[in-house]
């Protein structure tokens, strides 16, 4: 009896893509699939979003929201409803901006989408979109994301408001 359950098991991990060493990585996928492909993939895509924008935050940060807010608006263009999804993302660029692989892990808190569905969606995106970051080198970035996107970045406060954390009017 123990021979049937354990030849289930291998057959349930084999087919789960957990255990995949003979693939390549694919465009889109689950974090804790293709694990030693990810591992891999993360030492050629060594260099960090951060460091391909000389370290400015800002930017990096207005480059990841804005690609965020690209695919809101993709979503929204192809009718494939996005709100309520809470993601963690690995995302590995060309130098030339073109994402090759999308590493995600639905949040527990995230709304629930058929993950055939989301990572048809995904493809799909990264299919048709263009990071705006050319750099000489491959360069990742881990981080997360929900949907709607609502983050705003505040450039320069108007000229009329005055500073008032130092005491002054």
């Amino acid at each position: 009896m123990l021979g049937g359950c354990s030849s289930q098991l291998l057959a349930h991990n084999s087919n789960s893509g957990i255990m995949k060493k003979d693939t390549l990585l694919p465009p889109v996928f689950l974090i804790g699939e293709f694990e030693t492909q990810y591992t891999e993939a993360i030492q050629v895509y060594e260099t960090l979003l951060l460091s391909a924008c000389d370290n400015d935050m800002d930017e990096a940060y207005s480059k990841w929201v804005s690609m965020l807010e690209e695919m809101e608006a993709y979503s929204e263009e192809i009718d494939f409803d996005l709100k309520g999804l809470k993601v963690w993302f690995n995302i590995f660029w060309e130098p030339n901006g073109q994402i090759s692989h999308l590493a995600y892990y639905l949040k527990p808190v995230s709304k629930n989408l058929d993950l055939e569905e989301l990572n048809a969606f995904f493809k799909s995106f990264i299919k048709n979109y263009r990071f705006p970051l050319v750099y000489n080198k491959k360069y990742s970035h881990y981080g997360t994301a929900s949907f709607p996107v609502f983050a705003r970045i505040m450039q320069t406060a108007p000229a009329d408001q005055k500073d008032l954390s130092n005491g002054q009017d």
